[in-house]
């Protein structure tokens, strides 16, 4: 195993860690498979959905029988906080239609098949050196917006909202986050060891959008290669250091990086940006890095395929709009024991009821457990033990605002401040009990929402 790195260095800090949380095992079992490329074969189909971020849907601008090229744009966003979508391959138009989306609801989407003419695969490794002289603010805001650029980590929260300046909120300093704490997940990992000087340039340019001073750029220690890579990459880059963080989950939720690295306090309610921060996920970095240096929009990924339900494990770089179907077939298919296939990890990774949705741009991976690794147990009564309230990272009682949920007193939900639930599933992962508490915040959520 690589070491960490010892010894005094001005680009070192570490380690941080925040209050409560918890340690399910890290079974990074594709950390170790380099990127592979996958590419659409002619006459294949990719599903653009209009919504693939948080916020307001876009308006789809091609019709059935178009042809379109990789990189056009085939969904305007009218909103500012939203996100233009993006044809990833060459194409005709087969239709626009509502057709079934991750979240398991139909959403308005383009549906495209390919042609025998694709585009030659993207450079995703190496960028030149940037002057970051050239590069104004508002230009890099506006190149950001029309690349489609949204939070990759799983939020899809539009970028260009974080970065855009804000006279009466300034930002000091710019989190980069590479801890990746969700079990088995690698494409951050694997994205750090392989490409790591676009994730610098990307986090120099999110500096330079967002008037901030200060880059961190926080890893876990679970992955000291990572780290050792980082470290060598900002040498030389000015305002920019490392920091070690405890391997803890979520270590990668915005409110609890920014309390671990910085001391701060995201109040309720409200953004990193009312403490002076910004987020943005090491993914997202390097996608900024080739849309301000070469024009390069949102549409392609990596994605792990992982999980003892897989033949084949590792990481891909894929278009957006692939089947999730299909990249399962790409990986050996399913074993004859897989039992759930989860689009993202175990902990907040929603369970799929079709494997014929498409990858979106906040899909970090797809977890394929087998029955060896699902545990059937029935829920039985709380036994107060408190254990959900000791590990829950935003200092919630889950248990009430369960309670309070299952019985729909959406009022007393709401008093125990439902809505600052992560739905990280820290809770559910400690309860005794096996009550499904996340599931019931969800609810509760929902509920809420229905209610306003």
């Amino acid at each position: 195993m690589t070491q960490l790195p010892t010894g005094i260095n001005r680009k070192l800090k570490g380690k941080y860690t925040f209050k409560r949380g918890i340690h399910p095992p890290h079974r990074k079992m594709s950390q170790a498979s380099p990127v592979e490329r996958v590419v659409i074969p002619a006459g294949h189909t990719v599903l653009i959905p209009m919504s693939q971020h948080i916020g307001a849907p876009c308006e789809p601008i091609v019709a059935a029988k178009d042809e379109v090229t990789a990189g056009q744009v085939i969904g305007q966003a009218n909103a500012f906080v939203s996100a233009p979508v993006h044809s990833s391959i060459n194409g005709v138009v087969k239709q626009v239609a509502p057709l079934m989306h991750p979240s398991g609801r139909k959403v308005l989407t383009v549906e495209i098949t390919a042609t025998e003419q694709q585009p030659e695969p993207n450079n995703w490794k190496n960028c030149p050196d940037i002057d970051l002289e050239k590069y104004e603010p508002d230009a890099i805001c506006s190149v950001i917006r029309d690349a489609g650029l949204v939070g990759m980590g799983g939020a899809a929260f539009p970028t260009v909202v974080k970065l855009t300046q804000n006279e009466k909120k300034p930002v000091d300093t710019i989190i980069l986050n590479g801890c990746e704490c969700e079990p088995y997940l690698t494409s951050d990992h694997r994205l750090m060891l392989e490409a790591p000087g676009p994730i610098i340039a990307g986090l120099q340019l999110a500096m330079k959008a967002a008037g901030a001073k200060n880059g961190i750029i926080a890893i876990e220690d679970n992955k000291p290669d990572a780290i050792n890579g980082i470290l060598e990459a900002i040498e030389n880059v000015p305002n920019v250091s490392l920091a070690i963080c405890k391997t803890k989950y979520p270590q990668g939720g915005e409110k609890q990086l920014i309390k671990a690295v910085l001391k701060r306090d995201v109040p309720n309610g409200g953004l990193p940006l009312d403490v002076g921060v910004v987020v943005v996920n090491v993914g997202t970095a390097s996608a900024i890095a080739w849309a301000c240096i070469e024009g390069r929009p949102f549409t392609e990924r990596i994605v792990t395929v992982t999980g003892k339900g897989i033949t084949r494990q590792g990481n891909f770089l894929v278009p957006i709009g692939l089947r999730v179907s299909e990249l399962l077939k790409h990986c050996g298919g399913l074993t004859d024991d897989a039992a759930k296939v989860l689009l993202g990890g175990p902990m907040m990774g929603p369970t799929t009821a079709t494997l014929d949705v498409p990858i979106l741009k906040g899909t970090s991976g797809i977890t394929v457990m087998s029955e060896s690794e699902v545990s059937k147990q029935e829920a039985t009564a709380c036994i107060r033990c408190s254990r959900c309230v000791d590990f829950c990272p935003m200092n919630l009682v889950p248990t009430r605002i369960a309670h309070a949920s299952k019985a729909r007193n959406v009022e007393m939900a709401l008093d125990y401040d439902l809505m600052a639930c992560m739905e990280c599933g820290s809770c559910a992962y400690v309860c005794p009990a096996q009550i499904p508490l996340t599931q019931y915040l969800r609810s509760g959520k929902a509920q809420a929402r229905n209610k306003k």
